[in-house]
């Protein structure tokens, strides 16, 4: 039998400058993301769009939530397979291409994940493992555009580390 899972999200508009939506221009905008017992996020569109860039927009919030659905698929992979992670960076990369309506789409996300390992023969196992946590990520099985993954592992002591 396959579990469901819901998430619920509250997003409020902000920008509201007391004319409303009258023309593109009268408006913010802002909003806040509200979940159950968490922290509010302030959210607006990116700057491109007349948006504060100051505050997180949906398009980093979508490369955000890939990025640590892998780092912790990756994770948990890592922990079953006797593979000691000791740092994990990713500086993950979404590109977003316009279409001649206004509108667009991601065309493509690359993770580029940073491992620290604690030990030397755990590098070979660690890199494998990228491609499991790519293939098992709930949000990256959920997006129809290519979510690619260019990681590098090191060892915890070695120059640079």
């Amino acid at each position: 039998m396959e579990h469901q899972h819901q998430y619920t999200v509250s997003v409020t508009w902000t920008g509201n400058s007391g004319k409303g939506t009258i023309d593109y221009k009268s408006y913010s905008r802002e909003h806040v993301i509200s979940i159950k017992n968490k922290n509010d996020i302030s959210g607006s569109s990116d700057p491109t769009f007349r948006g504060d860039e100051t505050k997180h927009n949906p398009e980093e919030l979508l490369v955000s939530s890939l990025s640590s659905c892998h780092m912790l698929w990756y994770l948990h992979l890592c922990s079953q397979a006797g593979v000691v992670v000791m740092e994990y960076v990713d500086v993950a990369i979404g590109t977003m291409a316009e279409d001649a309506t206004g509108g667009g789409r991601f065309v493509k996300v690359m993770l580029n994940p940073r491992v620290t390992v604690a030990e030397a023969e755990m590098v070979s196992k660690a890199h494998q493992l990228h491609k499991r946590a790519n293939e098992l990520c709930f949000i990256a099985k959920s997006v129809n555009f290519p979510v690619g993954h260019n990681p590098s592992e090191v060892v915890m002591g070695s120059p640079g580390v």
